[in-house]
């Protein structure tokens, strides 16, 4: 097995608080080996979107140990998690989270400025180029499909050449033919660049893409190990 690249130890995560708080991740174990393609897959609620913004340094496990891309993520702060995500970790989020008043080439150049990278609107362009979006330099979101939209949200998650690539629900607010396209550039990406994909997904055929299928329910690993991916896809 490769080097892990994410190793969650009985990690616990409660969002809310005092009376209203919920035990959302209740001691979850789980390893990741660099360069793997991981989906996270079960019911609405079972904890999968948390999970990945815990491993994200998006939300904060209240018990456990989280190692991702070499950090303990437990005894950062919010400035040296910002950091660790600028440097190692791109998302891509369901509803694509461009910032409206930016056309696409400013929107994939935003991380590399703001880690001070020479050449960003140069590297962004190229990424752009890349995922067949050249002639969409300067279309703000509002003037790009959700496809495109989503390949713009991808590029700039791929711009900083991440370790890891997280991605929530990528298909979701798209037609089968275009979420299968996104699909295609999350993998072959990720294949092409030794990066490691952790996923969430209902879509068992885009689950069945990858090397492994966990599969969570009420904040645990149901199995507490990987489900063969030809089973998964069966039983969805």
């Amino acid at each position: 097995m490769a080097e892990p690249v994410i190793v969650c130890e009985d990690v616990h995560v409660r969002l809310g608080a005092a009376a209203a708080a919920v035990h959302v991740l209740k001691g979850i174990d789980l390893v990741v080996a660099a360069g793997e393609r991981l989906s996270l897959v079960g019911p609405s609620g079972s904890g999968k979107s948390t999970l990945l913004m815990t491993i994200a340094g998006l939300e904060r496990p209240q018990r456990g140990r989280l190692k991702v891309a070499g950090a303990d993520l437990t005894g950062l702060g919010e400035d040296a998690l910002a950091r660790l995500r600028g440097r190692a970790i791109g998302i891509v989020f369901q509803s694509f989270h461009l910032i409206p008043n930016m056309t696409a080439l400013e929107n994939v150049a935003v991380p590399l400025e703001l880690a001070g990278a020479a050449d960003a609107f140069g590297k962004a362009k190229n990424e752009l180029v890349d995922i067949g979006l050249g002639d969409r330099l300067d279309h703000y979101p509002a003037q790009l499909s959700g496809g495109e939209q989503q390949r713009v949200a991808i590029a700039r998650a791929l711009v900083p050449e991440p370790a890891i690539l997280l991605a929530d629900e990528p298909t979701g607010n798209l037609d089968a033919a275009t979420g299968g396209l996104i699909a295609d550039l999350l993998f072959s990406a990720s294949e092409k660049r030794g990066t490691t994909l952790v996923l969430v997904t209902h879509d068992p055929m885009l689950a069945g893409r990858s090397d492994r299928v966990v599969r969570l329910r009420a904040g645990r690993i149901e199995t507490g190990e990987a489900i063969p991916i030809q089973a998964e896809v069966q039983s969805a």
